[in-house]
């Protein structure tokens, strides 16, 4: 195992499925002071929502069908995320749902917390480690990686 830090001002990636944007942009006005303090990525139309709405300063990637969701998942295997709030729909199918199991796979190999519904993100935004540098273990995958083919 190693040790990374998320430094105190968080990396955050904000997610939303299409009948879950609007809880997740409520979501996000009542902790906008809180959220203000970290950087936020979103995929594409829920990053607009929140820019366009509250104002706030968001990295907009693609949307999700168009890649939005590896983008985010790319970002967290490169380091460059720290938490995860996504609001996705248990009931609706979705059309790049391996997309979906590829993030949330990702977020669970790199150890990184993730919230998939509002409380569970009051929870992951109320704890003291929201607002503190935190050391995370990851494997190293050394041996992983040695069994792959060049």
């Amino acid at each position: 195992m190693t040790m990374l830090e998320s430094p105190a001002s968080k990396h955050i990636a904000l997610v939303a499925h299409d009948h879950r944007k609007e809880p997740l942009l409520r979501w996000v006005e009542r902790h906008r002071d809180q959220l203000g303090h970290h950087r936020l990525y979103a995929t594409g139309t829920t990053g607009r929502l929140i820019r366009e709405r509250l104002g706030l300063e968001v990295l907009c990637l693609e949307s999700g069908p168009l890649g939005g969701d590896q983008q985010i998942g790319a970002r967290i295997a490169e380091g460059e995320v720290d938490c995860l709030v996504f609001f996705w729909d248990p009931l609706e199918a979705q059309p790049h749902d391996p997309d979906i199991k590829a993030l949330l796979r990702l977020a669970a190999v790199w150890n990184i917390p993730v919230a998939c519904n509002e409380a569970t993100a009051d929870f992951l935004v109320s704890a003291p480690q929201m607002e503190a540098a935190y050391q995370r273990e990851v494997p190293q995958f050394s041996g992983y990686r040695r069994r792959l083919p060049e």
